[in-house]
């Protein structure tokens, strides 16, 4: 049985190789060139590869690119059943990769080295797989994600893709299948569950935290996406 996490650079030369054993690749610090399967191209900070078990792959990095990678004898049921071979992945796997560097070149503990895998597997399970997305909505969605207690204008949203607001959210929906307005309302409304489950913080600091500076909207965008009050879950 193979399951470990390691830190890894690769060659600036082509190498090409298989292995019995699946294995995700997580870009830390700059880009891999991979060549696996159905897909040739690069795979940067924010995305997952996944070569499974025998595929024959082909790589090149710059040598100060860093990559988290994960050798697995067993893919998640989500991972192994999706079409995708690279993914975007979502904000605490992303941290989760930066205390695994940080452990990993910290010290040797056993006990510590399967926790952490076993963590970063029930991470990479929970992701919602989604595609490699064109670079303007990758940025775009990031923006999302660091700005999700302020409001949201499309306008906005659509200046950091350097596209137009219409081809913003024509391009947006085809590549989430999402409008721009379900995506960010399905975030906001994901993280106040958490807020609400994981802190003691008072229904106006949750509301503001994602985005509703009135109580009230807040609550009333919380019972149209769940079918109850915020104040019936929390208690």
């Amino acid at each position: 049985m193979k399951n470990l996490l390691s830190i890894r650079s690769y060659s600036a030369s082509p190498v090409s190789h298989s292995h019995d054993f699946n294995q995700v690749v997580l870009p830390l610090r700059g880009a891999i060139n991979i060549q696996v399967e159905g897909f040739s191209g690069k795979v940067a900070p924010r995305e997952c590869v996944i070569v499974r078990a025998n595929e024959e792959h082909l790589f090149t990095a710059e040598r100060e690119a860093r990559f988290i990678v994960a050798d697995m004898d067993r893919l998640p049921s989500n991972v192994s059943a999706s079409q995708h071979i690279v993914f975007e992945i979502n904000k605490p796997l992303l941290n989760y990769l930066l205390f695994i560097e940080s452990q990993l070149e910290y010290q040797i503990n056993a006990h510590i080295e399967q926790s952490m895998y076993n963590t970063f597997y029930l991470l990479l399970e929970s992701q919602h797989l989604l595609p490699k997305l064109d670079l303007r909505i990758h940025n775009a969605l990031n923006f999302i994600n660091e700005n999700i207690a302020e409001p949201l204008k499309i306008e906005s949203i659509a200046k950091e893709a350097f596209l137009s607001p219409t081809q913003f959210k024509k391009i947006f929906k085809e590549q989430l299948g999402l409008t721009v307005l379900e995506y960010i309302t399905a975030l906001r409304m994901e993280k106040a569950q958490a807020l609400l489950t994981h802190t003691d913080y008072p229904l106006q600091i949750i509301g503001e935290n994602v985005g509703y500076k009135e109580l009230s909207s807040f609550s009333r965008k919380f019972k149209q996406h769940y079918g109850f009050p915020p104040t019936k879950f929390k208690s």
